[in-house]
């Protein structure tokens, strides 16, 4: 199972990033994706979820400003970002739902106030 995440950069105080996160060696599409992120000294933290069906979840800090999203054709999920703030600065991953596999690379996003 390979896990792909890019999309992330710098960019100021209220701009925004699509993170992309590319998948492979397990069914995608009956598979509920999840993104993390690890800020700067910090342990990894969960920010959102989408399941097989669609269905998507949140953690409070990012609700109204981030969304999920998935295209099984492509194995791929998305994660838009949008209003972005300094504290968002953290190394992204994905990963599948239960059972986790291996993390990636992950991909930075840097924000500067």
């Amino acid at each position: 199972v390979q896990l792909v995440e890019s999309g992330g950069g710098l960019v100021q105080s209220g701009g925004s990033l699509r993170l992309s996160c590319v998948t492979s060696g397990r069914d995608f599409a009956s598979s509920s994706v999840d993104w993390w992120r690890q800020p700067p000294g910090k342990e990894r933290e969960w920010v959102a979820q989408i399941d097989w069906s669609g269905s998507t979840f949140y953690t409070t800090s990012v609700k109204g400003r981030f969304t999920i999203s998935r295209d099984n054709a492509k194995n791929t999920a998305y994660l838009q970002m949008s209003s972005l703030k300094p504290e968002d600065t953290a190394i992204y991953f994905c990963n599948f739902a239960i059972p986790q596999e291996n993390w990636g690379q992950g991909t930075q996003v840097t924000v500067s106030s």
